[in-house]
């Protein structure tokens, strides 16, 4: 069964480069958002399998958008995985903390992202 992604950047070249990976590589159905509000429209009205989602974003960090998204019965039980390029060690209690499955680091390889993103899946 096809897996479907939403991807959430609000750098176009990385929406560009994850949706090939994904689409090509994987033959994952990919969304796409440019923004917090937008993902978290998108969320409601797709049935998605996981959002790889962006930390650093203008109008709505990834950690407010993940709060919004676990608050709304409609996508409280989508996986997240975030996509940072400040993760530290210690951060990741933090990240399992609030309910992320899992962190991915910029710059991501863009031939085993989805590879990486499935085993956090799993």
């Amino acid at each position: 069964m096809t897996k479907r992604i939403l991807l959430v950047d609000d750098d176009q070249d990385i929406l560009d480069i994850a949706e090939i990976a994904f689409q090509k590589l994987a033959q994952w159905e990919v969304f796409r958002a440019s923004s917090g509000l937008e993902c978290l429209e998108k969320a409601k009205t797709e049935e998605l399998d996981v959002i790889l989602l962006d930390v650093s974003m203008p109008d709505m960090d990834g950690f407010q958008v993940v709060e919004a998204l676990q608050a709304d019965p409609l996508t409280q039980e989508i996986p997240i995985v975030l996509l940072t390029a400040r993760a530290l060690p210690r951060d990741e209690n933090y990240y399992q903390e609030i309910g992320v499955v899992g962190v991915l680091r910029k710059p991501f390889n863009p031939l085993t992202i989805w590879r990486e993103l499935s085993e956090m899946l799993e």
